[in-house]
């Protein structure tokens, strides 16, 4: 063990983890998840409505999308269809009730960053991005 401590990615890996359950039982009230979440801003965007698209920019595999989006069509979140110049794209678009979904997440998820916020100065905030960036810079480094 370090002489300062916890080794640090343990510790940021226990704070993520943390943050990510609180973060998705938010959610999950708001009547979503994380996934939901990524994947209705990813269509609130605009600039993916292909399936294959979204699974990119979401960064899931295209069979774990597929999954989710059985579970929100069948809740009637969202729709999908066939493209006609290329019948092996499906175009994803929210529906109505998708819309309500992502306004009441929404909601949530800015509640959520204000209560992790609390206390926390803007220039602290910065710093904590900056590390956070100098740890993901590191751990991806091989040395």
């Amino acid at each position: 063990m370090p002489a300062d401590g916890e080794p640090i990615g343990l510790e940021v890996a226990r704070t993520g983890r943390l943050l990510n359950r609180a973060f998705d039982e938010a959610l999950v009230r708001a009547g979503g998840s994380l996934p939901i979440w990524l994947i209705v801003t990813t269509l609130k965007r605009g600039d993916h409505v292909m399936q294959r698209d979204v699974a990119a920019a979401v960064g899931i595999e295209d069979a774990t999308l597929t999954h989710h989006l059985n579970r929100m069509e069948r809740a009637g979140l969202v729709t999908r269809r066939r493209e006609p110049a290329n019948r092996r794209n499906q175009v994803v678009e929210l529906t109505p009730d998708g819309e309500e979904l992502f306004v009441r997440m929404l909601a949530t998820v800015r509640a959520f960053d204000r209560r992790l916020r609390a206390g926390v100065t803007g220039e602290e905030l910065g710093q904590l991005r900056t590390l956070l960036h100098r740890l993901r810079t590191n751990a991806g480094t091989r040395g």
